[in-house]
């Protein structure tokens, strides 16, 4: 029976879906570890490339031996809200609004809500999908985004 490795640390990183690159934020991320920068920009983009465009969180666990593992998690809430309501998603800046409650730069159905709380669930703190969307829905408004029926 082969011995189980053990995890050395984390690594958390937002990255566009199939086009990773030694570059920000990749490359320095894994350099400062010692963990092949090539290899795993091969490997995620292969495993990424059906998600091509969107920006995904992926966890990378390092082990004491320089190898390492990847799970790819669903988009942040906040790109998929950005995506719903029609604003650019990729953008950091100048897509939310400067005073949420009281300005809007955007909308979203409440069906809108709960497909992005299906998707994200697995990721969320959340006992269902009901629970998720009120989560979504907070963060939509923090956002400047606007709930409506729907």
């Amino acid at each position: 029976m082969a011995a189980k490795k053990k995890a050395q640390g984390f690594i958390k990183l937002q990255v566009s879906a199939g086009e990773a690159t030694p570059a920000r934020p990749v490359g320095p991320a894994l350099g400062v570890r010692g963990l092949n920068i090539g290899s795993f920009c091969k490997d995620f983009n292969a495993a990424t490339q059906d998600l091509k465009g969107q920006i995904v969180t992926v966890v990378i666990t390092y082990y004491s031996d320089k190898s390492f593992s990847f799970e790819v998690k669903a988009p942040p809430v906040s790109f998929m809200l950005k995506e719903a309501a029609g604003l650019d998603a990729k953008s950091n800046d100048g897509t939310g609004s400067k005073t949420p409650g009281r300005s809007f730069v955007g909308q979203v159905t409440r069906s809108q809500l709960m497909e992005i709380a299906l998707k994200k669930l697995k990721d969320m703190n959340a006992y269902d999908a009901d629970g998720a969307a009120c989560m979504l829905e907070g963060t939509a408004r923090s956002m400047g985004i606007k709930v409506v029926a729907g």
